[in-house]
């Protein structure tokens, strides 16, 4: 049996690790936006995980602002060959015809950058309003 015959396991608890990192974010802030009952130790334990309960799965991704069939489907070797035929020059005979980007990358990367800010704001909101109790 080689490697492509074997399908490909999707580990959701790595996959939150890497749309976590993607944020910015460190496991105790998600701990944080999770609730009480979370901490650290947790949220590493839960990215350990091969499958994650989909109850926690919709929570995490609510948090991560992705589905969860975005935390359930996302391949690290999807990713890879996406970007290896998306420069692959021989498609458009020249690397100068092969851009054709539908979406400006500063725009994502600033709409990236207020969603962290609204989260930022509002986990520091929380932690007045618990201060103030």
């Amino acid at each position: 049996m080689t490697n492509t015959d074997m399908p490909n396991k999707v580990h959701e608890g790595k996959n939150i690790k890497r749309f976590r990192e993607m944020l910015g974010m460190k496991q105790d802030a998600l701990a944080f936006e999770l609730g009480d009952d979370w901490n650290q130790k947790k949220v590493s334990l839960l990215e350990g995980k091969e499958t994650v309960e989909p109850e926690i799965l919709e929570q995490v991704a609510k948090v991560l602002k992705v589905t969860p069939e975005a935390i359930k489907n996302f391949s690290e070797e999807a990713a890879i060959n996406f970007v290896n035929n998306f420069n692959d020059s021989s498609v458009n005979n020249g690397p100068l015809n092969n851009y054709h980007c539908t979406f400006n990358p500063l725009d994502k990367v600033i709409e990236l950058y207020e969603r962290l800010l609204t989260s930022e704001r509002e986990k520091n909101d929380l932690a007045g309003k618990q201060t103030k109790k």
